[in-house]
């Protein structure tokens, strides 16, 4: 294909020998846990995300697995638990919840962001509500004085799903004064999955929060419980990230900014140079910094516009064809009334912004996309 989705060998061309080196400087220390590649990219994702302190894991998932269980374990969140979180989002969202044995509350999108509507998460309260999951999705925050006006108002914690949003700024400070996601809110939630803006050669994630209890809580959790060695105050789990993906994940650290500048250079040029009245943009928002993992549109006859690109060398990908509340394992959800989450999930597109990709590519595949005539 002429335009490849995403390349990830060619994303991590550019660091293959600073990867290498870094990979072999590990491997001669004899320390591959608990080492010093962990101990620094934790200090540096903190300071990424303006918080105190930053628990480097092993997903995405498990961070905000932890974090509800460290909550859990300090009696601040409880099992019966409510968390109302973003009817539109990839599943990991929701798992997290479930898994600790909480109950999700969906809250349907926004047509602009088509992120969490903030101005329905006051209907959603009940007694049983004790905590909000914005969820930074695509790159853009999901972030505004509603939300955290409910939040105060309710006594809810903030947990923000980072995945998708590292390096992104809203346009409203957070709780702590900062702007930066995964410092907003009481505690974040990190993705590095390879395919992220900030990707490593594997799995791994991180917590970031500026409470001091709750990161000791977790770092415990996430160690088999253990504060001591052979001493386990938690009946924990093994959420441990290595050395080798923290060392690959400090090599790409340096180049995030550059990452995200390139992906806005081609979500402008998307925004420019698509004039299809059928395509419905994704919003750029220019007092908000966002950082483009996916560029969204949406068309009323997605099927047959995937397969008008596909023939002319444009690959594409969906996120998220099936919604959680659509998922055979969430069945006792689907009667919930989500008319947003339910028309982005049944037309959106998304184009191609990773590597090997330019703004130049960008142009020639709004052209393309131009000339489709439903």
């Amino acid at each position: 294909m002429k335009y490849n989705f995403l390349d990830l060998a060619k994303a991590n061309e550019p660091y293959m020998e600073q990867l290498q080196e870094a990979a072999c400087n590990v491997i001669k220390s004899g320390r591959y846990l608990h080492g010093e590649q962990t101990n620094l990219l934790e200090q540096e994702i903190a300071g990424l995300c303006e918080a105190k302190y930053c628990i480097a894991v092993s997903n995405g998932l498990d961070a905000l697995r932890l974090i509800l269980r460290a909550y859990i374990e300090l009696g601040v969140l409880h099992h019966e638990d409510h968390v109302i979180v973003p009817a539109n989002t990839y599943i990991a969202s929701v798992l997290a919840i479930s898994d600790n044995g909480m109950t999700p509350c969906l809250c349907d999108a926004r047509p602009d962001t088509m992120n969490m509507d903030s101005s329905l998460i006051e209907n959603l309260i009940t007694p049983a509500v004790t905590a909000i999951m914005p969820v930074h999705l695509y790159g853009t925050p999901c972030w505004d004085e509603e939300l955290m006006t409910i939040a105060k108002r309710y006594d809810l914690k903030i947990i923000e799903d980072n995945a998708q949003g590292i390096g992104a700024k809203a346009n409203v400070p957070g709780i702590n004064g900062t702007f930066t996601t995964g410092g907003l809110g009481h505690a974040s939630a990190i993705s590095f999955y390879p395919t992220k803006n900030l990707g490593a050669l594997g799995d791994a994630g991180a917590v970031v929060t500026n409470d001091e209890e709750l990161a000791k809580a977790v770092r415990t959790i996430a160690n088999y419980g253990s504060d001591t060695r052979y001493h386990n105050i938690f009946m924990g789990l093994n959420c441990r990230i290595d050395e080798i993906q923290a060392t690959m994940l400090r090599v790409k650290l340096r180049y995030l900014n550059v990452e995200n500048m390139r992906r806005s250079e081609v979500a402008e040029a998307y925004e420019t140079h698509i004039t299809n009245p059928l395509v419905k943009k994704p919003d750029i928002f220019d007092d908000m910094l966002q950082i483009w993992h996916q560029y969204v549109i949406r068309i009323e006859k997605r099927d047959e516009m995937r397969s008008y690109l596909e023939k002319k060398g444009v690959m594409t990908d969906i996120h998220y064809a099936t919604p959680p509340h659509r998922q055979p394992c969430y069945r006792r959800f689907q009667s919930y009334r989500l008319p947003i989450t339910n028309d982005i999930a049944d037309h959106a597109i998304s184009l191609p912004i990773g590597h090997p990709i330019t703004a130049s590519d960008a142009e020639q595949i709004s052209k393309i996309i131009n000339e489709f005539k439903g």
